[in-house]
């Protein structure tokens, strides 16, 4: 059993209440490239923010570590772990 690490960018928009919601997050090939593409997401209209985060695990038994923050771009949440 290998252990794989997935690098992930997901944007954040918000509704017309204010809150804060989680957009569809993207695979990235590497933390450099997940990193890239959170802060383009960051940028896109109607974002007001990203995250880029990793994440190890085991996909054949389905056990994962909790995610690894790498960085996080414009607003979003001061605890990602309530979204």
């Amino acid at each position: 059993m290998s252990e794989i690490t997935y690098y992930v960018a997901m944007p954040f928009t918000q509704d017309s209440s204010g809150a804060l919601i989680a957009g569809t997050a993207e695979e990235c090939q590497s933390s450099t490239t997940a990193l890239r593409r959170a802060e383009m997401m960051s940028r896109l209209d109607g974002n007001i923010g990203a995250v880029a985060f990793s994440r190890s695990g085991d996909p054949m038994i389905g056990a994962f570590s909790d995610a690894r923050l790498l960085r996080t771009f414009g607003q979003v949440p001061d605890d990602l772990g309530e979204m």
